[in-house]
């Protein structure tokens, strides 16, 4: 039988057919890293962006006077704070004050200050680097409604308003519930300063209030019994040294005194717990330590018997999410839009 002879060797094909998969290989591992560098690139401008517009919108929000346009400057350092190589570009930082938001852009910077993100790999077809942009918008806005601790304050007993934020009053002051008046340290009587929310809520030791409506009340001297263990927990809280912060109703004393039985609530503010009086009951109804706080000193105590009294200051206070559209008593809440 006849062999069949070899026209020629196939010796050495393997080689340029795995030179030629390796470069594919290796050009498809290279687009790899420059696309993973530039998704990280940014997620950094990302978080720069949202950083700097959610800050922006609280200091606006805090402002006494509307807030200025430009906020670039303000901007960089909540930019470059969250680069990894601390470089980014602030395109625009605009706050709009009569639409209460502000429009971040960032863009990404070389650490030589080019305005652009670098490639690694890309360069050797030609792409030597990238535009990466990113955008966030966030808006402030004063709570227009609020679940929480079934007390209410007027409008009228401490200066609230926008000229003079509530954190700009840094005396400790006294709240009492006389009949019928309130008296603050600076000495402002007003009456119906007081009152105890009915609990409209299915939890206990809490009312649900809107602004604009006339949420009704137990003007009694004594507050609702299931307030225990919240005032329990205010309690340990103060003697571990942390803080407690609770945001209250405000009413205003046109439409709605107390005294009748309603409150017309007009926005919300909070106040910093130092200690309180709220009944003749021992335990967490009372509370007052002189060792967490020398300041807590026996002119800012109730004197004892009827008087009811919350001793602290209010404070600024930003809160994130929720709607908008009470009045500015130094609480605000700020979220991001976009």
């Amino acid at each position: 039988m006849r062999r069949m002879k070899k026209t020629g060797s196939e010796r050495g094909v393997v080689a340029p057919l795995t030179a030629l998969v390796m470069v594919f290989l290796l050009g498809m591992a290279a687009f790899a890293v420059d696309v993973a560098t530039m998704y990280s690139e940014h997620a950094q401008l990302q978080n720069g962006a949202d950083a700097s517009a959610l800050a922006i919108a609280k200091e606006c929000a805090k402002s006494a006077t509307p807030c200025a346009a430009n906020q670039s400057a303000a901007a960089v350092g909540y930019a470059n704070g969250n680069a990894l190589d601390a470089h980014s570009n602030v395109l625009s930082a605009i706050a709009d004050a009569s639409a209460a938001t502000v429009d971040v852009t960032l863009q990404s910077q070389d650490p030589d200050g080019g305005n652009h993100f670098s490639l690694q790999f890309a360069r050797a077809i030609g792409i030597p680097t990238a535009d990466i942009q990113a955008s966030a918008s966030a808006k402030w806005t004063y709570p227009s409604s609020g679940k929480g601790f079934p007390l209410a304050f007027s409008q009228s007993c401490w200066n609230l308003g926008p000229a003079t934020p509530a954190g700009g009053d840094v005396q400790k002051i006294t709240w009492k519930p006389g009949t019928p008046s309130c008296t603050n340290a600076s000495g402002l009587t007003v009456p119906g300063g007081w009152g105890w929310l009915d609990d409209a809520s299915t939890d206990p030791c809490t009312a649900v209030t809107s602004i604009g409506d006339f949420t009704t009340s137990n003007p009694g001297n004594n507050p609702p019994t299931t307030c225990q263990t919240i005032l329990q927990g205010w309690k340990d809280t103060l003697l571990a040294g942390g803080t407690v912060k609770v945001t209250f109703p405000i009413f205003d004393t046109a439409s709605g005194s107390g005294n009748t039985g309603v409150f017309h609530i007009v926005g919300y503010a909070t106040f910093s717990i130092w200690g309180w009086h709220f009944g003749n009951a021992a335990g967490p109804y009372e509370f007052r330590d002189t060792a967490t706080d020398p300041g807590m000193n026996a002119t800012l105590a109730c004197s004892g018997g009827n008087d009811r009294c919350i001793i602290g200051q209010f404070v600024e206070y930003s809160t994130s999410g929720g709607g908008g559209g009470g009045a500015d008593f130094g609480t605000d809440s700020v979220s991001l839009i976009k």
